[in-house]
């Protein structure tokens, strides 16, 4: 389309410029207006017009606006021409295509269009340009009168935009706003910023009447402009602004200038204004500061002067010139301020001391601020005190006051405590000063000798550490009160001596004031009082009454005569309780072994072996009353290892918890490098176990028990205040619970024998006097401390032992074996020895036997082979039977020997401690514990002996494959020992204390037996066992109860009922008769 044809130009086109030519040149036929020779009249005459005109001109034609222009159009074109010739102007300008459609759309409707300073951003190169433009656009209409075209005229009015922005914001940026008033109507045109700066509306005609009206009524005739004869009416004016809303003022300049215009034109009056309030605070600020400053200048009471530098050829300050002075110069110095203003030092006080003029010069040279002291020699030798600092230049200031009078005074008091210093140093007191505030800070040569510490270490409140700790406390208080008060102090107390003896003293301070009465300095001193306290404290004992006397004497007398008693009750029950545990011993020992003979012979027969069960329940329970007697009379056989007593607890830790259940939280608590100690573990055991078990009643079943173990040390203050104890290292094991505590009457009795706080029959009143006994026995003490509401703490003290831990063995487990092995047996009571000898031979041994301690020794001397004697510790006639195990040794040194005895004595005990070497099986004792006490001390001969007989038959014992097996039983104790027993057989056994434990274990893993008691918490045994079976119809379940009869539950395949007690062998057998291809041996 912009290929160029060779024809001649047309007449319309003559003259018309590059474009004529261009638009001639161009082929039309190829847009909507055709070719040349076609164009309508009036479109040919509207073009010849256009390019003609010296204004920027474009032709839009039809609804795709084509585009026909002039020559000045082409700046406007930028890069695009000559392109955009002829092209469609929404094709030409894209970036304006939306704004050219509105346009054209509105024109060819027969509208009209006027922009003025209208932004465009167009792309007349590569990159955007901000362009402004006055734009005028017109119809173009056909000879119908239709539109057809749209006529464009087109202004730049870019550069003069971007000048005004800039002098808007140069305006604004300075606070400037410009004005031009016409006088003729008093209209004034005005910027953007003129109308901030008076505080106008953009919409509000401004007028020099408005102005005046904003005007402070007092600066309204500056303000004013009516006074043409003047030849500039708008020279420089400040005057006032009112806010009419706040009534607060603004300060406003204003300079304009008169312009005359050509020859009878008019004069045009231009100017600016700006905003001076700022300036005018300040220099009202300034004014009001020089007025304060020369105010204080002339009043003040310092003398006062800056100085100007005066320096030779290098540059150095030699001298200097006052250049002002103040009225108090004149004062201070008796030097009139005439003869000194203008003057050089030198000149007005000749021989002034150079140091000042070094000074002087130093803070002109760095600039810091200086501050001194100086005698000036030619002012009387008068003292002045001097500030220095710089005041700009080469020139300084200097504030200065005569101290002279205060050196005088400061004279006169150094003298004075020169002299006082003197005099104290003589007292053969302790003296000391101190300030007004209560701080020491002087003390005489004597308070260091005495106190032998260094000179300066008791400032302060450092005094108060030779102050003994029990008065320090009282005398600050007193210190603080007599300083708050202003009143003299006077105390006593104890000061420590530079060898360490605390001597009583007497403290006496008063305060020292000045003339105004003010307290400025206090005087104190400490006299020694000791030898007249010793002689008060001596005269005060012979002052003591004789009744005093009496009464002391009597008391002690009645504490000693209530320990003997109490002693004396002790040994007594002692003494009693062991002869009783005797022949108790050996009547159970009679009982226990004939009914552990009669098992044997009625097994199988259900109602007699519980009978026999509970028959040997009644043995155990005798015989822990035996041993709870004798552990109280301290007669009880120890037989002490070395243990660790924090292993000790922490093997205790799964017993002690099945005892005391869920609800209650168990702490232990084990100091690291516990020592170790010399105790009876199974004492120890039991010890912890009944304190456990008093606390969990105590706590009815719920609340914290905390068992701690540590060493401890019980010094000399200690045991005076205690009795029967030993001072020494202990290893201190406390239980501690929270349960409703004891009032001191209870805590006085709870270790004698019978006393017990339970309810009737749920306790002996033995057990803490076991605890009791077995820690006086082991060489401990024992401590309760106890509050109502607050719980309880027991202490044991349990003596140190420096050896090694001993290794102990449980010889009490495995299975009951019995021997070929030859064992004398000698046994006084004939009812006893009948019973062992029977046991003895039904464990397959052979048995001699005799009734006394002659019979057994004749046997031994006969050289019958014997392997083991086996004899009883108490016997009647003049041989006893530690005497015959000696001889036995001596005659047969293979021989083996075990005591067995209900009461000791001391034949083979002392100390309440086992003698070395010495094994003894206590009465009563049942046949497993004698089988396997005898194969222990028959091993302990192997290796030194040679067996009169072959080795032992073991007996069969029965076996059951392994099963899982919930137990669940309330009792705790029993809980345990069935678990105990099952886990021996290896069983997986699984232990709960209520039917709601069992139905969460089972969930968790279903079990093949259930061994539960009748009588639970909540739910029974028999809705439990209902409930497993409807999830497990093959369970296997015992009832083991203490009922005769169990209503609703009958024996069956699956189902067997227990009566306690019952023994490991018939749970076994039971268990072996219920679950299917079970096999026992």
């Amino acid at each position: 389309m912009n290929a160029e044809q060779s024809v001649s130009t047309p007449t319309f086109l003559a003259r018309g410029g590059e474009l004529g030519s261009m638009i001639a040149a161009l082929n039309w036929a190829a847009t909507p207006l055709g070719a040349l020779d076609e164009w309508p009249a009036y479109l040919r005459h509207t073009v010849a017009l256009m390019l003609r005109a010296k204004v920027p001109m474009v032709i839009f034609w039809g609804r795709a606006g084509h585009m026909i222009y002039n020559d000045a159009y082409r700046d406007i074109a930028g890069a695009r021409h000559p392109e955009v010739l002829g092209v469609s102007v929404l094709e030409a300008w894209p970036e304006l295509a939306s704004f050219n459609a509105r346009v054209i759309d509105e024109v060819l409707a027969g509208g009209t269009l006027a922009y003025r300073d209208e932004h465009l951003v167009i792309l007349r190169s590569d990159k955007p340009e901000d362009i402004w433009l006055h734009i005028d656009y017109s119809p173009i209409v056909d000879d119908d009168g239709t539109p057809v075209a749209v006529m464009t005229l087109v202004k730049d009015t870019t550069k003069r935009v971007q000048v005004e922005q800039r002098l808007r914001i140069a305006q604004q940026a300075g606070g400037v706003g410009t004005f031009e008033w016409f006088p003729e109507d008093g209209r004034l045109e005005v910027s953007d910023e003129y109308r901030r700066i008076w505080g106008l509306e953009g919409d509000v005609a401004v007028t020099e009447s408005l102005l005046v009206g904003l005007v402070h009524p007092d600066d309204r005739h500056a303000a004013g402009t009516n006074r043409l004869d003047r030849p500039n009416p708008l020279d420089y004016a400040e005057y006032r602004r009112l806010d009419p809303v706040t009534g607060s003022i603004r300060w406003i300049a204003r300079r304009g200038e008169v312009i005359a215009g050509p020859e009878h034109a008019r004069s045009r009056y231009l100017g600016i204004a700006m905003d001076i309030t700022d300036r005018k605070l300040a220099e009202q600020a300034v004014r009001e500061s020089e007025s304060r400053w020369r105010n204080l200048f002339e009043q003040m009471q310092e003398g006062f002067f800056i100085g100007e530098a005066v320096r030779d050829e290098r540059g150095q300050m030699i001298d200097f010139v006052f250049v002002e002075l103040n009225p108090a110069f004149e004062q201070q110095t008796g030097v009139e301020i005439s003869l000194a203003m203008g003057r050089p030092l030198s000149e007005v006080l000749p021989g002034t001391p150079v140091e000042l003029m070094q000074r002087y010069a130093k803070v002109l040279a760095t600039g810091v601020p200086d501050e001194f002291e100086l005698q000036v020699a030619a002012l009387e030798d008068r003292w002045f005190e001097a500030r220095v600092r710089p005041a700009g230049g080469d020139r300084f200031a200097v504030l200065f006051v005569d101290i002279s009078l205060r050196k005088a005074s400061e004279r006169v008091i150094a003298e004075s405590a020169e002299r006082f210093r003197s005099m104290a140093q003589s007292m053969p007191n302790h003296v000391w000063t101190s300030r007004p505030d209560g701080l020491l800070d002087w003390f005489n040569e004597r308070v260091y000798t005495y106190a032998g510490v260094p000179h300066g270490t008791l400032d302060g409140e450092a005094w108060a550490t030779l102050v003994h700790p029990e008065e320090r406390e009282e005398a600050a208080r007193a210190w603080v009160d007599a300083i708050a008060r202003g009143q003299n102090y006077e105390t006593e107390f104890r000061i420590r001596r530079h060898d360490g003896e605390w001597r009583w003293h007497i403290v006496r301070a008063v305060p020292q004031r000045d003339s105004d009465g003010r307290i400025d300095r206090w005087i104190g001193t400490n006299t020694d009082i000791e030898d007249q306290k010793a002689a008060e404290a001596a005269l005060s004992n012979l002052a003591a009454t004789l009744e005093d006397r009496v009464a002391q004497r009597t008391g002690e007398l009645l504490r000693t005569q209530d320990a003997l008693r109490q002693s004396q009750k002790m040994e007594s029950l002692g003494n009693l309780t062991g002869g009783v545990a005797h022949d108790f011993n050996n009547l159970l020992q009679v009982i226990s072994g004939n009914l552990q003979l009669l098992s044997a012979d009625i097994a199988g027969n259900e109602r007699a072996e519980r009978r026999v069960a509970n028959a040997m329940s009644g043995v155990a329970r005798g015989s822990k009353l035996a041993t709870q007697l004798l552990a109280f009379g301290r007669r009880q056989p120890l037989a002490p290892k070395v243990v660790n007593i924090g292993r000790f607890i922490r093997d205790m830790d799964d017993l002690l918890r099945r005892a005391l259940g869920e609800a209650i939280e168990v702490e232990t608590v084990i100091a690291g490098g516990l020592w170790n100690t010399l105790i009876d573990p199974s004492n120890v055991e039991n010890a912890l176990l009944n304190l456990a078990i008093n606390a969990r009643d105590a706590m009815n079943g719920q609340g914290r028990l905390t068992i701690e173990a540590g060493n401890a040390f019980l010094d000399a203050a200690y045991v005076d205040a205690h009795e029967d104890v030993t001072a020494g290292q202990y290893v201190l094991l406390a239980v501690t619970d929270t349960g409703t505590g004891m009032p001191p009457d209870v805590v006085d009795k709870v270790f004698e024998p019978f006393f017990t706080t339970k309810p009737e029959g749920r306790g002996t009143g033995l057990g803490l006097s076991m605890v009791y006994g077995f820690v006086k026995q082991s060489g401990g003490h024992i401590k309760i401390y106890s509050e109502p509401g607050h719980g309880t703490t027991i202490k044991l003290y349990l003596p140190r032992s420096t050896q090694s831990e001993d290794l102990i063995v449980d010889v009490d487990t495995g299975p009951v074996t019995g021997g070929t092995e030859t064992i004398l047996v000698a046994e006084d009571d004939d009812a006893v020895r009948d019973t062992v000898v029977a046991m003895l031979g039904d464990l397959g041994y052979r048995v001699l036997k005799a009734r006394d301690a002659q019979s057994a020794m004749s046997i031994i001397e006969s050289g019958v082979p014997i392997d083991l004697l086996f004899t009883d510790v108490v016997m009647p006639g003049p041989l006893k039977s530690p005497e015959v195990a000696r001889q036995a040794r001596e005659r047969l040194p293979n021989i083996a020997v075990l005591f067995t005895s209900g009461y000791t004595e001391n034949s083979i005990v002392h100390g309440g401690r086992l003698d070395e070497g010495v094994e003894l099986l206590s009465k009563p004792y049942t046949r497993e514990m004698l089988a396997r006490r005898l194969r222990q001390v028959l091993a302990n001969q192997a290796q030194r002996r040679v067996p009169a007989h072959a080795d032992a038959k073991v007996a069969p014992a029965q076996t059951l494959q392994p099963a899982r097996i919930i137990v669940c039983e309330d009792d705790w104790l029993i809980r345990a020992t069935v678990v105990e027993m099952l886990q021996m057989k290896g069983h997986d056994v699984r232990e709960a204390g209520d039917a709601l434990a069992a139905l969460a274990l089972h969930s968790q893993m279903p079990a093949d037996v259930l061994i539960t008691d009748v009588s639970l918490p909540g739910m029974s045994g028999v809705e439990l066992a209902r409930t497993l079976r409807t999830q497990h119809p093959e369970l296997v379940v015992i009832f083991a109860t203490g009922h005769a009869n169990v209503a609703g539950v009958e024996a069956g395949a699956r189902t067997a009922v227990l009566s306690k007690p019952y023994g490991s062998e018939l749970l076994v057998t039971t268990m072996a008769s219920l679950i299917p291809g079970a096999h026992t041996a």
